[in-house]
């Protein structure tokens, strides 16, 4: 290497427009762990793990649903990695240093790199288990990626998110022999989780939305009706699932005890400050996930 080597490179990143925006700089000094668990965090592990997890448990266990899991992990991840590729300026000009893009731990190439080899695992593994379930898997992980690559600034968000969201139950009785169709109820509480999450995850960044131009539609909403608008919206579809489930389930008590625990989480969103509505909606979330399970798909 020559002595003249700068102590960090740098990706001008371009507006859509053209115009260049940001400059984000990675330090090639950073130890080879730290890159790769930087890499590993820009893919969103908690929220990829979770999802993957929802759908391994709303079927039997097999040897189809092991790749199955895999394919949904592997997408997963590819959300977070292009989403954080996509986001790297915007983040930098945030000052968003838990952001490893951001902050120059990881590159910009590299992190496109590792969506693009997650996409081809998980269209691999899915396509092992059937095209029924590569082809669900391409409707979930699609939405993900047209909200990174443009949709999240517009209306067609939440779109996204239901589309991203509501399909999982048919996902999961994929890996079944007979591949039976979801029960509508399952379906339409997966999407409201998923609409619901939407709001709720839009909580703690409403201002620094407005000020970098995110107008998806929970900023729409907050622009037009504030933040606490966004975060009823937020309670009530998450709430919204709860209450379907627990009808699905026929009150069994197991459901009945979980509406309880939501919608005293409800009330704590309702009325509480700081990070205690985004607590609480998440916490919401949870129990919709639980009951999900516990009704099943079909």
């Amino acid at each position: 290497m020559s002595t003249s080597t700068p102590m960090c490179c740098s990706a001008a990143l371009r507006s859509r427009d053209g115009r260049p925006t940001i400059t984000v700089h990675t330090h090639p000094s950073a130890h080879a762990l730290t890159r790769v668990r930087a890499l590993v965090n820009a893919g969103h592990p908690g929220p990829s793990l979770a999802i993957s997890i929802l759908a391994t448990l709303l079927a039997p266990f097999s040897a189809d649903l092991v790749l199955a899991a895999v394919a949904m992990l592997a997408g997963q991840l590819s959300i977070g990695w292009s989403n954080d590729a996509m986001d790297a300026g915007r983040d930098a000009a945030a000052g968003r240093t838990d952001k490893p893009v951001a902050a120059g731990v990881v590159s910009v190439r590299a992190v496109w790199l590792a969506a693009v080899v997650g996409l081809v695992v998980a269209a691999a593994a899915a396509l092992a288990v059937s095209a029924v379930t590569a082809a669900l898997l391409a409707l979930i992980i699609g939405a993900g990626w047209a909200y990174n690559l443009g949709l999240k600034s517009t209306p067609a968000s939440a779109l996204m998110f239901i589309l991203g969201f509501g399909p999982i139950p048919a996902y999961a009785a994929s890996t079944l022999p007979d591949q039976p169709m979801p029960a509508w109820y399952a379906t339409a509480a997966a999407a409201l989780v998923g609409l619901g999450g939407h709001f709720a995850n839009v909580l703690p960044d409403l201002a620094a939305d407005r000020a970098t131009g995110v107008r998806g539609l929970p900023q729409l909403v907050g622009a037009r009706w504030g933040a606490r608008a966004v975060r009823i919206v937020a309670l009530v579809l998450l709430l919204s699932a709860s209450v379907l489930l627990v009808a699905a389930s026929g009150f069994h008590w197991v459901a009945v005890a979980g509406l309880g625990v939501a919608l005293l989480l409800a009330v704590a969103g309702a009325v509480g400050k700081g990070r205690v509505p985004f607590v609480a909606a998440f916490g919401i979330a949870a129990v919709d996930v639980v009951l999900l399970v516990v009704v099943g798909y079909a």
